[in-house]
This record gives structure tokens, sequence and C-alpha cells, in this order.
């Protein structure tokens, strides 16, 4: 009896610091809430790659990247599917606005988040502004 591997998928999220805090997207598209920009790696694309666009296709900016965060992998991170996803520091400028399967975008600051984040991004964001990684 053969058996198809089951794998986690392979995602991307990018902290896109900007002067006086950080970027995050509210879902249009279930789970609800606010969260950090990111989504799924296409096949073929390298990790960088698909946080840029996915960046840029939530936010309409063009973000640079600074350096690779952590990777989070708790099987229960995403309540669809297990997921493991890379964590980038990005930087920009411009004025973010909401696309793709954004509903509305903000810039927020480590006191000032809001209360209902997607996904584990409190505990991604609770690492980022103590300087865990």
């Amino acid at each position: 009896m053969e058996t198809t591997p089951r794998n986690p998928l392979l995602t991307v999220d990018a902290i896109i610091e900007v002067e006086g805090g950080i970027i995050l997207i509210k879902r249009k598209n279930p789970p609800p809430g606010w969260a950090i920009p990111g989504g799924f790696v296409d096949y073929g694309e390298s990790l960088e790659d698909a946080a840029s666009r996915e960046a840029k296709e939530e936010t309409g900016l063009d973000i640079k990247l600074i350096r690779q965060f952590h990777t989070y992998s708790n099987p229960g991170r995403d309540p669809r599917h297990h997921t493991v996803s890379t964590i980038f520091i990005a930087s920009a400028s411009g004025k973010p606005m909401a696309g793709d399967d954004a509903k509305e975008v903000g810039i927020f600051t480590k006191d000032l988040l809001p209360k209902d984040l997607a996904f584990d991004h409190r505990q991604i964001l609770e690492d980022y502004f103590s300087g865990k990684y």
C-alpha cells in the first residue's frame, strides 16, 4: 500500500519597518485578523523572492530585505494546515496600500498592536520586539 507523503507548506512573512512602526495587513480571507504581510512560496521561487513578492502584492511597497529573522514551525500555527514560515525583517518607504488578500493596511508600534492578530503572529512580534532572535 503506497501512501502519499504529507509535508508542511512553506510560507514567508516580512516584518516591514517603516518610520514610526511596522506594517500589518488586515486579512480579507479566513482566518480573520491582522497579520504580518506574507504568504506561500511558489514552486521554483526563493524565500527572499517570495517575501518581496508577497509584500508588494499585499502592501504595494517594494521592500529591502535586511535579514532573515527566524523560522516558525509549530504544526498548529495555521488553523488551515501545517505551515512552516521563515520571517524576514525588511524596510520600505512610501505609503502602503492594501492589495491582493489584504482589505486594510496599518502601521503599528509595539505598544499599539491590534488585539486580533492571526496565526502565531503575536508570538512572532513579541519575539521581534524583545530582540529574542
